[in-house]
This record gives C-alpha cells, sequence and structure tokens, in this order.
C-alpha cells in the first residue's frame, strides 16, 4: 500500500501544476548551473523548501512517503530542481532539533534556506561556542541559501575529540550565515549541473554554541511531530531514490512516446514494431514499476508503524537502505538499457535522453545509491556486526 497524506496529495498538485515551466527552464537549468530565478521564486512561494519544517516553524511536516513521491515529480521534470528541493529539505530538518529561536532565526518567515556539504574540517572549543576550520565540498542548493553547515569534529582545550552519548566520537553541525563564508564556483560536473553544488571554506571562524549541533542519534527534537523519528540519513535515501525514479519515469516515458513510430535507417519497420524494442519496454517497464512499489510499500509501511510507535527498528532501517539502494540501481538500469536501446537518436540535446542519461549516473555516484549499501544489509542479514552504519543522524 503506498501512502499519500491529503497535504501530500495537495504538494503533489502543486509541483504538477508548476511542471510546464519546470520543463521550460531545462535548458537556462543547465546552462546558469543554477535555477533561474524566477522558478526559484515560483517554488519557495509554494512553500516546496519548507516541506519538512515544523509547522510550528511555519512548515509542511511533510510525511515521508509523501515527500518521497513529491520530489519524485519534481525529478520528472528535471533532476536538479529535484535535487536542490530534496537536499534543502532535508537540511532542514534539523530545525526540530535546535532551540526554537535559534530555528526561527536561521529558516524564519521568509523561508530561510540551508545547504551543507562533507568536509574535511573540525571545531576548536572556545569559551561560548567554536573556532571552526575546513573545507567543504558537494554543497547543493548552496546558490540558493541564505546559511550553509558543516559537519565537523569537536576538538576539546585539552585536544582530546567529543565523544557522543554513545562514548564514541560525534559530530556537529555547524550553522553559519553564508555572507560570512567564501564560497568558490567548483561545480563542473557531467551531471545534476543545476544543482549548483558549489564548494566552501572556513578559516578559523568563530559559531556561537547555541548555532551548533550535535549529531545523536540518541538526541530528542524539541517539537512533537513524529516525522523526527526518521533521521535526515533515512530520508536523504528515500528521497533521493525519488529522484532516481523520477528521471527514469520521465526517460520510459519519452522512449516510449519517441520510439513507437520512427523508423531507423536501412529499416522497413518501425522501432515500436521490432520485436527486440517491445521486450525492452516490458522489461524496463517491469523493472521501474517494481523498484518504485518496492520503495513506497516500504516507507509507507514503515511510517505508519512510526505514527504509531514512535520508533524504527533494525529490520526497519535496513528496509529502507534496501529498497532506496535498489530503487536508485534499478533507475539507472532502466536509463542505461534504454538509452542503449534509442542508438543514435539518444545523443542529441534535442532529444530528451542526453541530459538524464547523464542525471541519472551523477545520481549513482552520490553516496545513497552506491552499491556498497548491498554488503552492509547483507552483513546485518548474516548476524555480522556491519563495519559501517547503516544511517547517521
Amino acid at each position: 500500500m503506498i501512502h499519500l497524506s491529503e497535504k501530500g496529495a495537495d504538494y503533489l498538485g502543486r509541483v504538477r501544476a508548476l511542471g510546464p515551466a519546470i520543463d521550460a527552464a531545462a535548458d537556462e537549468i543547465e546552462a546558469r548551473r543554477d535555477l533561474p530565478p524566477d522558478l526559484f521564486a515560483e517554488l519557495r512561494s509554494q512553500n516546496l523548501f519548507r516541506l519538512v519544517q515544523p509547522v510550528d516553524y511555519g512548515g509542511v511536516e511533510l510525511d515521508p512517503p509523501s515527500l518521497v513521491q513529491v520530489i519524485e515529480e519534481v525529478a520528472s521534470h528535471d533532476a536538479s530542481v529535484a535535487w536542490c528541493v530534496g537536499q534543502t529539505n532535508i537540511c532542514a530538518i534539523t530545525s526540530a532539533f535546535l532551540e526554537p529561536s535559534v530555528a526561527r532565526d536561521i529558516f524564519g518567515p521568509d523561508t530561510g534556506i540551508l545547504a551543507w556539504g562533507p568536509g574535511p574540517g573540525q571545531a576548536r572549543a572556545v569559551p561560548g561556542g567554536y573556532r571552526v576550520s575546513g573545507n567543504f565540498d558537494f554543497a547543493s542548493g548552496s546558490r540558493l541559501a541564505s546559511w550553509l553547515g558543516a559537519h565537523v569534529p569537536v576538538i576539546e582545550p585539552d585536544g582530546s575529540r567529543r565523544l557522543g552519548s554513545n562514548g564514541k566520537p560525534i559530530t556537529y553541525t555547524m550553522f553559519i550565515p553564508k555572507d560570512q563564508i567564501q564560497v568558490r564556483d567548483t561545480w563542473q560536473v557531467m551531471g545534476l549541473r543545476g544543482t549548483g553544488s558549489d564548494s566552501y571554506t572556513l578559516d578559523d571562524l568563530f559559531v556561537p554554541e547555541a548555532y551548533t549541533l550535535a549529531r545523536d542519534p540518541n538526541r530528542n527534537p524539541n517539537v512533537s511531530g513524529r516525522l523526527y523519528v526518521f533521521t535526515p540519513s533515512m530520508l536523504y535515501s528515500s528521497s533521493f531514490a525519488g529522484i532516481a525514479l523520477g528521471i527514469a519515469r520521465r526517460f520510459m516515458d519519452s522512449f516510449v512516446h519517441d520510439m513507437r513510430d520512427t523508423t531507423p535507417r536501412g529499416a522497413s519497420r518501425t522501432r515500436g514494431e521490432s520485436h527486440v524494442m517491445q521486450a525492452h519496454v516490458g522489461m524496463n517497464e517491469a523493472r521501474l514499476r517494481s523498484a518504485r512499489l518496492f520503495l513506497l510499500d516500504s516507507v509507507s509501511e514503515i511510517w505508519l508503524e512510526a505514527e504509531k510507535t514512535g520508533v524504527v527498528t533494525q529490520d526497519q532501517l535496513v528496509t529502507i537502505r534496501m529498497a532506496s539502494t535498489w530503487a536508485i540501481q534499478s533507475a539507472r538500469e532502466v536509463v542505461a538499457t534504454l538509452y542503449g536501446a534509442a542508438g543514435a537518436l539518444a545523443i542529441f540535446n534535442s532529444r530528451p535522453f542526453e541530459r538524464r542519461f547523464r542525471d541519472i549516473h551523477t545520481v549513482t555516484q552520490q553516496i545513497q545509491g552506491h552499491p556498497a549499501h548491498f554488503e552492509t544489509i547483507g552483513q546485518i542479514l548474516l548476524g555480522r556486526e556491519p563495519d559501517r552504519p547503516m544511517f547517521t543522524f
């Protein structure tokens, strides 16, 4: 059973209404390597950057299965737009764990937007806060953002690494106004060009204690919504799987539309009359539908149970990771197979294939879709201690 809440149906409708405008902006998104200001303003006016923020702070607090379907729909129009919407929304889940006054300062009534990327870096504990240094990359949506975050270990005054509630080294997120940060244009890439995933540098920058957050899986939110049982990592994996499925669905639909009545050079029959082409379409449609059902049915079932219990079990974590990784890899396989079947038609910018081929292969290079997750899943299913965490905060 795929769950779609009343709020989810509302926001799915908003995205579908915006679909033609997103489609029309595709070339500009690629050229700018960013979202055009008018499209960004329209997305913002529809509250699409506040989907997981608490209702108390003006957010939507959208349930996970509905969130995945909304982001999937955005991706069916443009993967870069979906990636920016997904990334900045899930960054904003931290608002539920910050002190309310700080959360409102960062995210505010004017839809403040947070972006971040991985280090390396570190924070030295000093009176009143931290001195933070480091270089950070892959900050998707950073050109849209008003704040940037940095995930760093904390070094105590005695030189030791700060430990979390489980006795292991813990990472903190530092929240910094973007106008205090040196951002570098490094986003020259194959796919997802419009995400503006730039790099930034912090050089001994002071961050007040209140504008930091320990990434502790045992930390409780400051709001009551059940949504926050799902960690950012869990939402990243399922939502980015939704992006992959949205890309593959649009690719499949375009393939069927363009291939049905075209005739290869020197052939006597249309591509749609080819038994090989028919088999490609049938098998890949089945692959795509089954991967989507596995993902959305799993997230829906786990969410409905978490609403009642307020917890997510180890078995449920395994299921989310497995379904998300499988969806991403299956979507890549669908696109790669059909791209090959399309022949020379696939390589032209005027066709709807080349950009989505680049985008899906960029999605699969990101950590959420890495096949190594299947090794971790297998270790758990075989009763072994996994050599990497299933999910972090």
